[in-house]
C-alpha cells in the first residue's frame, strides 16, 4: 500500500514541476518586438526628433550661406577654444581620475567617505553656481587670484579659467566609470607579476593598464561630451571676449537671442557632426582594445 502511495508521488508531482519550470520560464518584462518598439519611440522621442528638427532647420539656409554662418573668424575662434579646451581638460582628468579612484579603491584613511562624496558634488551643484565659485575664487580679488596674478598668472576671464571649469564638471566621469572596473581588478594578479621580478611600472602596463583602458577610454569621452556642451560653469569665469574666450555654446546663445535660428542650428549641427565623429572614433578604439584583451 505504501508502495503505490509512493510510487504514485512522482506523478502527481511531475504536472506541478511542470507548471513551476513554466511559471519560471515567463519573463517580467514583454517580449523583444515589444520592448524593441518602445525603445525605438522613446529615442525617437527624445532624441531623433530633436535632431531631425535641428537639421531641417539648417537646410533652410543655402550652402553659401551655411558657409558663411560656420566658417566665421569668430565662430572658428570658438571652435578652436571651445574642443582645444575640453581635449585638454578630459585628458587631465583622465590622469587625476584614474589617481583619485586609485587612492579610493585602494587605500584607507580617514575621512575616504567625504572625499568620495566630494568627487560626486559637481553631478549636484547646479553649473551656474560653480561657475560662480570659481570665478570668485580664481578672480584677481578671490583667494587663489589674488595670489597668483602679482606673478603674471591670471586665470579668471582667461581660456585657462575654462580649462579648470571644464575639469571640475568632468572629473567625476573619470572617476566613477575606472572605479568599479579598479574594484573588480584581481590584486592576485598584481602579486604574482611581482613575485616573477616586474617592477611597479611593469605591473601597471602590463597588469593592471590593458583591464582598465576601456574604463579609461569611457570616462574620458564622456568628460569630453560633458565639456564640448558645457555652459552654466563656464559662462561666468570665461569672460566672454570674442576671439579670445568665447566658446561655442555662447555663439549659439547668441544667434538665437538675435532671432537667427538658422545660423544657430548651423553652428549646432556642426558641434553635433565633429562631437559625433570624435566619440565614434573613442567608441572604436574601446572595441579594439576589448578585442585585444579578449584575445
Amino acid at each position: 500500500m505504501s508502495g503505490a502511495v509512493s510510487s504514485a508521488l512522482p506523478s502527481a508531482g511531475a504536472p506541478f514541476s511542470r507548471a513551476n519550470r513554466a511559471g519560471g520560464a515567463k519573463r517580467v518584462l514583454p517580449g523583444f518586438h515589444i520592448t524593441l518598439g518602445f525603445s525605438i519611440l522613446y529615442l525617437s522621442l527624445i532624441v531623433l526628433i530633436p535632431l531631425s528638427a535641428l537639421v531641417f532647420k539648417t537646410f533652410t539656409l543655402t550652402w553659401e550661406q551655411f558657409w558663411v554662418a560656420v566658417t566665421a573668424p569668430r565662430v572658428m575662434a570658438s571652435y578652436r577654444l571651445t574642443f582645444g579646451a575640453s581635449l585638454i581638460a578630459a585628458i587631465v582628468n583622465v590622469v587625476f581620475g584614474l589617481l583619485v579612484a586609485w587612492v579610493l579603491v585602494r587605500y584607507k584613511f580617514p575621512g575616504k567617505r567625504i572625499v568620495d562624496a566630494l568627487v560626486d558634488l559637481p553631478f549636484a551643484l547646479p553649473t551656474a553656481v560653480a561657475g560662480i565659485s570659481l570665478t570668485a575664487l580664481l578672480a584677481g580679488n578671490g583667494w587663489v587670484g589674488q595670489l597668483l596674478e602679482p606673478h603674471g598668472i591670471k586665470l579668471a576671464f582667461t581660456p585657462a579659467g575654462i580649462v579648470i571649469a571644464l575639469i571640475f564638471i568632468g572629473l567625476p566621469f573619470v572617476v566613477r566609470t575606472v572605479q568599479p572596473v579598479l574594484e573588480d581588478t584581481e590584486k592576485e594578479l598584481e602579486e604574482a607579476a611581482t613575485s616573477l621580478g616586474a617592477t611597479r611600472l611593469q605591473t601597471f602596463t602590463k597588469v593592471i593598464f590593458p583591464s582598465i583602458a576601456p574604463a579609461l577610454l569611457t570616462g574620458f569621452a564622456m568628460a569630453f561630451a560633458r565639456a564640448i556642451g558645457e555652459y552654466g560653469s563656464v559662462i561666468f569665469i570665461a569672460g566672454n571676449m570674442p576671439m579670445i574666450s568665447e566658446i561655442t555654446p555662447l555663439i549659439i546663445i547668441g544667434k538665437l537671442e538675435q532671432y537667427d535660428y538658422a545660423g544657430a542650428t548651423a553652428v549646432a549641427l556642426v558641434m553635433l557632426v565633429i562631437s559625433f565623429v570624435l566619440l565614434l572614433v573613442i567608441n572604436g578604439l574601446q572595441a579594439w582594445q576589448r578585442r585585444r584583451a579578449g584575445a
